[in-house]
């Protein structure tokens, strides 16, 4: 086709040519203007966080297997620097090395963790097999504390066996022997669970016989931590709620009346709590001493604290302040926020196990972590309410702080069955399946730098290129 005179139209391009017609290139737009803003505020919207993926994080089937872990590693970490930082004067003016009970506490601390990681490790199946092995194992240990020399009594409490060098509380490994019996037998009788019949045996004859033992050691404090996670075993597992209700009232009737009528000394305790703590009274130097000390600790650390190894109460007028009061020294020298942040951290360990109970399809993880969870979460509270005057003092340590290593022992193993309950969570094996090893990051890491020391391809991200003479050859060969 043909135009006007003396001009010629090119031909339009089609098929693959026109798509090869560059497009035309945009305009810049003035700087300052709206539109030269646009890219910024785009960018800018890319790089917040989406509001969503703390949510999608939090929901994600490994939440519960790294909120158990980073929370127990947490809490030894703040129980060893605690237990040094409280023990250590008091070790000095007995002439002994400052640093004595902290490293006992972290060889117990050595121990726990080689058998937490087993725990972790080891199929539920394991668990469920051996239930009853277990427990006879600890009634066994447990009945110790009867045999002359073999039991010990300590704080008034008939509660220690020694066997040789080897010091530990058989009470402690009733506990978790006790938390794995009661899962299996709940677990594998659920559905018959609201027949009382079926819910009282064997379970209510097999905890109470735990309970007793405890007791007889005159171990009050540990017989009501066992009490407590008796309760949410059998509250998770379904127990016909009139059942419950009526353990509950006749266990709190028993140990009110052990609490009045067991001794004088806990009879006094009681009368002396609902009187109050008079720091000028009669009582100030004796059944009022550890809770005034431990108020005065509290008091004075203020928001942040005096300071690490700072505690005036820890220069001996606190008793037992790095085992069963390490909470007063803790409120002492880290002040509200380190209080606080224990609290928290109990909290989220409890929260972990809420999450096993929601989560799992199994019974006896159900139950299981809801017995753990009583257990670790109330003894934590019952020893803080001992240590702010609302509970008489009674010996139960902080879990994972107060030095104690039968009780530190314990607690990282049943931290380990956590683990254990926590991998087989519906798409826990999968997500960590499918992870890469620890082994294979950790060679990849070092490989990573060792190139990058040599200045190898590696650093600069780029594939290495032939050299000049490399690039001749080639010429030569293609002419």
């Amino acid at each position: 086709m043909t135009g006007a005179p003396g001009v010629t139209r090119a031909p339009r391009a089609t098929g693959a040519r026109a798509q090869a017609v560059p497009a035309a290139k945009p305009r810049a737009a003035a700087p300052g203007s709206r539109a030269a803003t646009r890219p910024a505020k785009a960018a800018s919207k890319a790089t917040k966080p989406n509001r969503s993926t703390l949510a999608t994080v939090w929901d994600s089937p490994l939440a519960t297997y790294y909120l158990v872990a980073g929370v127990t590693a947490t809490l030894l970490g703040i129980g060893l620097v605690m237990v040094l930082s409280s023990s250590a004067v008091t070790q000095i003016a007995k002439g002994h090395s400052p640093f004595g009970v902290f490293l006992q506490q972290a060889q117990y601390a050595l121990i726990g963790i080689p058998l937490l990681l087993v725990a972790a490790r080891t199929p539920v199946r394991i668990y469920k097999r051996f239930a009853w092995v277990g427990l006879l194992g600890a009634l066994a240990l447990q009945c110790l504390v009867f045999v002359p020399g073999l039991a010990h009594e300590v704080g008034g409490n008939n509660s220690w066996v020694y066997l040789g060098p080897l010091r530990f509380q058989p009470a402690e490994v009733a506990k978790l022997a006790l938390v794995v019996w009661l899962a299996t037998v709940l677990g594998r009788k659920q559905r018959l669970l609201g027949q009382a019949r079926h819910a009282i045996v064997p379970a209510v004859p097999g905890a109470l016989l735990v309970i007793g033992l405890v007791l007889v050691g005159k171990d009050l404090g540990t017989a009501m931590v066992v009490m407590m996670l008796v309760i949410g075993a059998f509250f998770v597992a379904g127990v016909a709620l009139r059942v419950l209700v009526t353990g509950v009232g006749i266990g709190g009737i028993f140990v009110w009346q052990l609490f009045l009528n067991g001794n004088s000394n806990r009879g006094g305790r009681i009368s002396v709590l609902l009187k109050g703590c008079d720091p000028n009274g009669a009582n100030a130097q004796e059944l009022c001493y550890q809770t005034i000390h431990g108020l005065q600790a509290l008091g004075s650390g203020g928001l942040t604290g005096v300071g690490l190894g700072a505690s005036r109460q820890a220069w001996g007028y606190l008793p037992a302040a790095s085992n069963d009061f390490i909470f007063a020294i803790i409120g002492e020298e880290l002040g509200l926020l380190g209080a606080g942040l224990v609290l928290v951290l109990i909290g989220l360990l409890g929260y972990a196990c809420y999450r096993i109970v929601r989560r799992h399809e199994d019974p006896f993880a159900k139950v299981a972590a809801a017995a753990i969870g009583c257990w670790i979460v109330g003894q934590a509270l019952v020893n803080v309410g001992v240590v702010i005057g609302v509970i008489p003092v009674i010996g139960v340590p902080l879990p994972l702080i107060s030095a104690g290593g039968s009780a530190l022992v314990t607690t990282l193993i049943a931290m380990g069955v956590l683990l254990s309950l926590a991998r087989t969570e519906p798409g826990t094996a999968d997500a960590l399946a499918a992870r890469p090893s620890v082994a294979r990051r950790t060679l990849g890491v070092v490989a990573g730098a060792g190139r990058r020391s040599r200045g190898g391809p590696v650093a600069s991200g780029r594939k290495p290129q032939p050299g000049r003479k490399a690039h001749r050859g080639r010429e030569r060969a293609a002419r």
